[in-house]
């Protein structure tokens, strides 16, 4: 178990931006982070849990302790006729939690296929694609808590899971470590192939298998999201916006072309891409930052770039597109 001081975060944030934290640390065990947190050095300094970077805008040095968990054992806990219960460390690397559970035919995350993290991040956002989030499948959550140093474990229903939200991102915001997660993975999976690109994919596929999803839909993101070690980015930075349905109606008769999205009752889910790529930023760059040409949900960091820079992008397009929509949007990265 090692502490890191004064250590560089450029390869440790997918947005490649240039910063440095005072203390790291990638603790392997439950043991191993209990054993850096009861160390009175790091009592009266500032703590952050970070798993692969893909999610995070440093917009200057951080002045505390940053813990990247590495517990990566994944093991099934129980099982029964329909389902599998697979408990997963938070340091295991999501897309390949995925590739375990579709290589041995439990379905329930293969739609989640190629989305960048760790299964401790999972929760957090409680990630989401192609017509599928995490909250589907997670069956319980363990932390740590730093006051104290209690183990403690939530319920799906415990975490108040919504559109890339949960207990973690609210009340339980630095207040522990996520440890481990478990799924509940189906032994007779229901293949979920109803989003647009995933049809089309799958086009001419009759009886389609979780492999064969799995594969369209990495290979879906693959073309449309850009390789963090060619260009800098975090993937989608902004949420989708969920507006009332007087609004997405009237922006509907405006313009046809628009999707809009159920999201709970008199309420729409609108993409967050088409309004800035209406609003012409898809494709375009200012010094070292731009819009991703396939993906306007993406922004870009060339080499150079820096927080403020990116920051004073996310609020060009905010603006604009409150300004011809009437529309809030907002980031998804979080800006530390």
């Amino acid at each position: 178990m090692k502490i890191f001081q004064n250590f560089d975060l450029k390869e440790r944030n997918t947005l490649g931006l240039r910063a440095n934290t005072k203390y790291y640390t990638e603790p392997e065990s439950v043991e191993e982070l209990k054993a850096i947190l009861s160390d009175d050095s790091y009592n009266e300094i500032p703590k952050m849990v970070m798993g692969e970077g893909s999610n995070i805008l440093f917009t200057g040095d951080y002045t505390g302790l940053i813990i990247h968990p590495s517990i990566k054992d994944i093991r099934i806990t129980d099982e029964d006729a329909d389902y599998i219960y697979l408990r997963a460390g938070a340091g295991v690397v999501w897309d390949k939690l995925v590739e375990f559970a579709v290589d041995r035919g439990w379905g329930g995350i293969e739609n989640l296929s190629s989305i960048p993290g760790c299964v401790g991040a999972a929760p957090v956002q409680n990630i989401g694609a192609y017509g599928a989030e995490a909250k589907d499948t997670i069956f319980r959550v363990e932390y740590l808590t730093f006051e104290g140093l209690v183990d403690k474990t939530l319920s799906c229903e415990e975490c108040r899971f919504g559109y890339r939200d949960s207990i973690f991102k609210r009340e339980l915001k630095g207040r522990g470590v996520i440890t481990y997660v478990t799924f509940r993975l189906s032994k007779i999976p229901a293949i979920n192939a109803g989003y647009e690109d995933v049809k089309q994919a799958m086009k001419g596929v009759s009886e389609p298998t979780i492999f064969q999803v799995r594969e369209a839909i990495s290979s879906i993101r693959a073309k449309k999201l850009p390789d963090p070690a060619v260009v800098g980015n975090a993937g989608s930075f902004f949420k989708n916006p969920v507006v009332n349905k007087s609004l997405a109606l009237q922006l509907k008769e405006s313009y046809q072309d628009l999707k809009l999205f159920p999201a709970g009752e008199n309420e729409y889910k609108l993409p967050a891409a088409w309004l800035i790529d209406k609003c012409g930023f898809k494709g375009s760059r200012t010094g070292n930052v731009g819009v991703h040409a396939n993906q306007a949900l993406v922004l870009l960091a060339y080499e150079g770039a820096t927080g403020e820079e990116l920051i004073n992008l996310s609020k060009t397009i905010i603006k604009t597109v409150k300004e011809r929509f009437n529309v809030d949007i907002e980031p998804e990265v979080n800006i530390c």
